[in-house]
Order: structure tokens, then C-alpha cells, then sequence
């Protein structure tokens, strides 16, 4: 399976999609327009170990209630990605077995190499 999650108005997923230049083999899914359900989320949580490692904290919603102050666990995490796409750490790509979550360098560099050799 090869999915591309990502937001049409995040303009860092637009560049990072551009730099990755997937084929069309891979599935491209606006989380805004279709969220994440329940199956691959937790498809998501197998290969990443944690709910948490998928989870934004930069997100609005996730200042506005003050969620940094909680403790939240595993649970909570999941809940809160099923609740609102916004929490979900973007663009993730699911290329096969191997994934990569978020937009930092190090992320982005990772995916560049892994896609270079296939």
C-alpha cells in the first residue's frame, strides 16, 4: 500500500510532495476532505510503535484546549487523531511497509533516499 497523507492547504505539504515526486502508484489522501478512520490509524500505529510519534503538538486545537498541560496517554492520543484531522503530524507517507511522519529535514532527507532506491 503507498498513501500520501497530507492537507491541500498546507503549503508545506504541497512543497514536500513536489520535492518527493511520487508516482502514480501512490494513493494521494487530503486528510481534511477524508479523515482517518479507525483501520488506518491503527495501520499507521503498527509500523510507528505509538499513536503519539503520529501526533501534531503543534497544532491549534492542541493549544487551544490546553492539552500540553495533561497527561495524555496512547488512548487519549488515538482519540484525538480519530477526533480531528489537524492532530495528525503531516504529510505521513506510507510507501509499502516503511513510513515517515512529519515535515522535519531529517524526515523529509529519509524519505528522498528510501524512494531514490526503489
Amino acid at each position: 500500500m503507498r498513501i500520501f497523507y497530507y492537507l491541500s492547504s498546507c503549503d508545506t505539504c504541497k512543497r514536500i510532495q513536489a520535492e518527493l515526486s511520487l508516482d502514480a502508484s501512490t494513493q494521494r489522501v487530503d486528510i481534511k476532505k477524508n479523515p482517518l478512520n479507525a483501520v488506518q490509524l491503527d495501520a499507521l500505529h503498527t509500523l510507528s510503535g505509538s499513536y503519539e510519534a503520529l501526533f501534531s503538538k503543534r497544532a491549534q486545537l492542541y493549544k487551544q484546549r490546553n492539552l500540553k498541560e495533561q497527561a495524555l496517554s496512547e488512548t487519549d492520543f488515538r482519540a484525538l487523531l480519530l477526533e480531528h484531522y489537524t492532530f495528525l503530524k503531516r504529510p505521513v507517507l506510507l510507501y509499502d511497509s516503511k513510513l515517515f511522519v512529519g515535515n522535519t529535514a531529517k524526515v523529509i532527507a529519509e524519505a528522498k533516499a528510501f524512494l531514490d532506491e526503489q
